[in-house]
């Protein structure tokens, strides 16, 4: 992901600042009316808001004319700026400048001035369109009033509604015209103002145009019912006829001398073949008044005419049926001859056909489809078949019933005799036995044949039903996935995203994911609908099948895609947003590389080695430097500079420790025992440097600072890189680094680990010194502080407060004034911090420095003798001082009293001999009694364990043996109460010895380093001995410091015991068995004790 840089073009800077700022203010000035343009909508027809609108617009237009001599003026000075300088790149940036002001202002007057034209033609027409809509309503509204009445009025003559509806006809015809403009006069409206509010006119012709369709239905179903009335009498008039024409036809073909008489028959079928022309033809008049009779009843109301009516209708219904059967019993009767009898054959002949063909059709039409338009299909041809059944259903059985009639007068037949010559009774009865097989036939085949299309139209208008509900809910489906598909499409590529947006995205894209749920449900609809259709045979199409999975790979994408997205932008966010560590990448340059852990701890890759480290390769140069140092030869001091160095290196010198616990208490940072990530030191020291960076901006590159100072956090406290760090380390930690008076950072220090009494016990100040002495540990340095056990210096402290189980900061801070061991490094590093710039006008006797910058050592055995920092540190003496005698050490320059004073000293100590510095040396800290010195707790708890193993022997009790399952006398009860009161207090001492032991493996690992250090110093060539004024063979001397207990910026040296902290290390020529007997001898009795306690 590219991250967005801001730069600043050099012919931007270059633009003069009024310049700017005028054509800004008038360019915001015409966003402004753009946006007022497009935001002001009309509502079309209103001409109230219409000519409102107009005002506003007139009002904007005279601030346009107001405000052009500020663009008048604008040109006036860029014309003065651009004769003033010579640059060419400026002119091109103010001409730009002018063009594109003068270009906005041409866009939003014209903007104006076409609104304000457009507005005027809008009123006008809105105008012209309400006076219509008036004429319209006031028309429909008469209309509909004299339709009202009509339809109300069912008991008049037909004749007189006919004549009334002929009237309001002509009347809606004469309207037209208005209804015509009307309609014109809203489409223009709707055309040319299509961008303002048109839903009122758009409304309003809908209504309009809806009562006119109103009226037209009206009027249409009026017309169909009074001609329904009309035909109906009609029909009535003719049925009368007919049945008396049938009847006497009937009773005409009922003679019997009528059968014989051919010409009488010949004329009975032509009148009868008259009869049912005229029954054909007034078939469709009949179809269509019964189809009627529902809408000319509910044309009458509840009256006594509608019921009338319906008696009238139920009567023509019953009339009609007799009038066809009649007709048909006469032709039978007629047609009751051999040729009417093979008439009769073929036409059941025809009827056979015909139903084998529409079962053949009906197989045809199975199975079921897959499909909504192949199931329409089925479905329409089955409703046609149901017609045509219907319709044919009265010719089928009049056939049958014909030729039951015939059969019925025909002898039962008798056993087939054999074959000769038929006489015509045989041949009537052949022909009788073939009518009867083939009328079953039909009969038969028409039932199986409506008994099918039933089942078939069943099972059709189920399936159809399932289908669409399928079809519908897959339309449904389709639709909405378009339109997350659409939102989807319209996604940038992660890696085109700015990185400040991403929140933003990750917030949108969670968002749609909850819009999108609910086509979950719609899914599982569409595959439930989908499994509906196995149990009634029906088998989605190979095209709808496709369409379904289509569906649910769609569906299952766009889950996908959502979630991968969601998760790339989480992933974005996590790696390049605020809370990563992506901004550190520039804390190295190739072919180092920066890369971080699953843990989050960064690491450092090395491309060309192809080698990876924890340490920042700054650092490990930092830490490399640091070795320079080791020629120092006082531990306190030597310490004290290499963390000034590392101080410095980090820019913690920069930091208030106001503004460190400020940042504290902005990310919350209140338990102290609480374990923070690594992303949270990280945003912590980011507040911190940025800050920095503000006031520092030459000295302070953040990536860089933040990198270095988490490097040396973990370094110090999460050397074994688990992620984790401790809120009171990373405290402590900052504090002591950060720049302030050395008592107001004791007072930080103790609040920060002190209770809510302000009161600080044991534990307490053993964390902070524990989280303290970290610091000079990760140097190298702890040995010559106490090492890392920390519990003779919290003992110390409270046995100068008298062992209280609490004390309060005054008595930290006095405690600290007398700069314990553990902690003489923190005051000299501010001794140091406090020398770097003090510059002191006296001239080094060693090296001839003058003026002397740093430190500045006097002597108080000689007059006028100064040593500098450089040859103090590295032991170099000038001919006739010795390094044992006392000096007095100065980080400022010096005052006549302190000079006075000095003098004074020196010429006491020119009487004082060699025996009296060495009987009262004074120490420049305060010493701890640790565990390798005096009558410590060790040595207690051995003599008590001795006590107790020779009272166990002088009882004659073994204290080992101790069988469970061995029987204790009732004389013995109390003196076993005793014993194992007893091994439960050796358990309890055997304990601490253990941890005692812990400790003393810690000190020689510490020693280890230091014979390391040792080890170093000895193979250094002879020349640096020289170079440093010392010779090979000199013996080893002992110097230290001497500080007094009271704040005084002055301390004097003396010979001190080996404890001392200042102890140079022993001469390079001292052999290194010497060195390890030496330090092996340091720890004789503990040693030895604690290997016996866990025998």
């Amino acid at each position: 992901m590219e991250i967005p840089v801001q730069t600043q073009q050099g012919l931007e800077l270059s633009a003069p600042a009024d310049l700017d700022k005028t054509t800004t203010e008038l360019a915001d000035w015409l966003v402004l009316i753009d946006q007022m343009l497009k935001s002001n909508i009309v509502t079309v027809g209103n001409a109230e808001e219409i000519s409102r609108t107009i005002a506003r617009m007139k009002i904007t237009k005279a601030d346009l004319d107001q405000r052009h001599p500020q663009l008048d003026s604008v040109f006036t000075l860029a014309q003065n700026l651009k004769n003033k300088t010579s640059s060419s790149d400026i002119r091109t940036v103010i001409t730009e400048k002018l063009e594109k002001v003068k270009n906005q202002w041409d866009n939003t007057q014209h903007g104006v001035e076409v609104r304000q034209q457009q507005l005027k033609y809008m009123l006008t027409d809105s105008i012209q369109w309400d006076e219509r809509r008036k004429e319209m309503e006031h028309l429909m509204e008469q209309c509909e009033v004299r339709l009202r009445m009509l339809m109300q009025a069912p008991k008049e003559v037909l004749a007189k509604q006919i004549a009334d509806n002929k009237l309001l006809v002509q009347d809606l015809h004469r309207g037209d015209i208005t209804v015509a403009a009307f309609n014109d006069l809203s489409n223009k409206l709707l055309r040319e103002y299509r961008d303002d509010d048109t839903r009122r006119v758009k409304e309003t012709t809908d209504q309009m145009n809806n009562s006119v369709d109103r009226q037209n239905f009206l009027e249409t179903e009026l017309k169909m019912v009074q001609a329904s009335h009309k035909d109906l009498e009609s029909l009535l008039k003719w049925l009368q006829e007919a049945e008396t024409t049938v009847n006497v036809l009937a009773d005409a073909s009922q003679r019997e001398n009528t059968a014989q008489d051919s010409a009488c028959v010949k004329e009975l079928r032509k009148q009868m073949q008259d009869i049912q022309a005229e029954i054909d033809a007034h078939n469709d008049i009949f179809k269509s008044i019964d189809g009627n009779r529902q809408k000319m009843v509910k044309a009458l109301g509840n009256s006594e005419e509608a019921a009338l009516l319906q008696h009238r209708l139920d009567d023509m219904n019953h009339r009609w049926n007799d009038l066809k059967a009649k007709s048909a019993n006469i032709r039978a009767h007629l047609e009751a001859s051999a040729e009417k009898w093979n008439r009769l054959l073929t036409s059941l002949e025809e009827l056979i056909k015909w139903l084998n063909t529409k079962d053949e059709e009906l197989k045809k039409q199975m199975p079921i489809g897959g499909d909504v338009p192949t199931l329409q299909q089925q479905y329409d041809h089955c409703k046609a078949l149901r017609r045509e059944l219907k319709d044919k259903e009265q010719t089928i059985l009049n056939a049958v019933d014909q030729a039951r009639i015939f059969l019925a007068d025909q002898p039962i037949e008798g056993p087939e005799e054999p074959r000769r010559k038929l006489t015509p009774e045989e041949k009537a009865m052949r022909i009788a036995k073939a009518m009867r097989k083939q009328s079953s036939e039909v009969k038969e085949k028409w039932e199986n044949l409506n008994a099918s299309a039933t089942i078939w139209q069943k099972q059709v208008d189920k399936a159809l039903e399932k289908l669409k509900d399928l079809q519908c809910a897959m339309d449904d489906l389709d639709a909405d996935l378009k339109e997350a598909e659409n939102v989807r499409n319209g996604w940038k590529p992660v890696g085109d995203l700015l990185i400040d947006s991403l929140p933003d995205h990750i917030e949108k894209t969670t968002a749609f994911r909850e819009e999108i749920a609910p086509i979950n449900l719609k899914v599982k609809t569409v595959n439930d609908l989908s499994s509906q259709l196995s149990p009634l045979d029906l088998y989605p199409s190979l095209k709808m099948s496709r369409q379904l999975d289509d569906l649910n790979m769609r569906w299952k994408l766009l889950q996908v895609s959502v979630e991968d997205r969601l998760k790339q932008l989480q992933e974005a966010h996590r790696d390049f947003g605020p809370a990563s560590q992506h901004f550190l990448s520039t804390s190295v340059q190739f072919p180092w590389q920066r890369s971080v852990s699953h843990n989050k701890v960064p690491y450092y890759i090395n491309h060309e080695t192809q080698t990876t480290c924890w340490d920042h390769p700054k650092m490990t140069d930092l830490f490399q430097s640091l070795a320079d140092l080791n020629n120092v030869r006082f531990s306190a001091y030597r310490t004290a500079i290499k963390i000034r160095r590392l101080q410095k290196a980090l820019c913690l010198d920069l930091l208030d420790l106001n503004t460190t616990s400020e940042v504290f208490k902005q990310h919350k940072l209140g338990q102290n025992d609480q374990l923070i990530g690594v992303q949270e030191v990280i945003s912590c020291l980011t507040t911190i440097y940025s800050g920095l960076e503000e006031k520092h901006k030459d000295m302070v590159n953040v990536p860089l600072c933040v990198d270095m100072c988490l490097n040396w956090l973990l370094n110090v406290y999460d050397s074994g890189r688990t992620g984790k760090i401790r809120v009171q380390s990373l405290k402590i930690g900052l504090m002591s680094l950060s720049k302030g008076l050395l008592e107001e950072k004791y007072r930080y220090l103790f609040n920060e680990v002190a209770g809510p009494t302000e009161m600080c016990d044991q534990r307490q100040l053993g964390l902070l010194l524990h989280d303290a002495i970290q610091i000079p540990r990760q140097l190298g340095e702890v040995a010559a502080f106490g090492g890392s056990n920390i519990e003779p210096s919290v003992r110390s402290c409270f046995q100068q407060n008298h062992n209280k189980p609490e004390i309060t900061v005054k008595q930290f801070i006095d405690w600290m004034r007398l700069e314990p061991q553990s902690m003489v490094w923190l005051p000299v590093l501010h001794r140091v911090a406090a020398a770097e710039t003090a510059k002191h006008q006296a001239k080094c006797n060693i090296c001839k420095e003058c003026p002397i910058v740093g430190f500045r050592y006097r002597s108080l055995k000689h007059f006028n003798y100064d040593v500098c920092q450089s040859c103090f540190f590295s032991g170099r003496t000038a001919k006739g001082h010795k390094l044992h005698y006392p000096m007095v050490e100065y980080c400022i320059p010096t005052t006549s009293g302190e000079d006075v004073r000095d003098f004074t000293k020196v010429l006491k100590n020119k009487f004082r001999s060699k025996k009296y510095f060495a009987k009262h040396p004074r120490l420049g800290y305060l010493p701890v009694q640790t565990v390798l010195e005096g009558d410590n707790l060790e040595t207690s708890l051995q003599i008590e364990y001795e006590q107790l193993k020779e009272q166990h022997l002088r009882r004659g009790i073994n204290p080992l043996a101790s069988p469970p399952d061995s029987v204790v006398s009732p004389q013995h009860a109390s003196e076993d109460a005793e014993l194992i009161a007893e091994a439960k207090l050796l358990r309890q001492h055997k304990g601490r010895l253990e941890a005692r032991m812990q400790i003393l493996e810690d000190h020689n690992k510490q020693l280890e380093s230091q014979l390391h250090r040792l080890r170093q110093l000895l193979e250094q060539p002879e020349s640096d001995s020289r170079v440093n004024g010392t010779s090979p063979c000199a013996s080893p001397q002992h110097l230290a410091l001497g500080y007094p207990l009271a704040q005084e910026t002055s301390s004097q040296f003396h010979q001190t015991g080996e404890y001392d902290l200042l102890v140079p290390p022993h001469d390079t020529n001292t052999d290194l068995t010497d060195v390890m007997e030496q330090i092996n001898s340091t720890f004789p009795a503990c040693c030895c004790k604690c290997n016996k306690l866990r025998l």
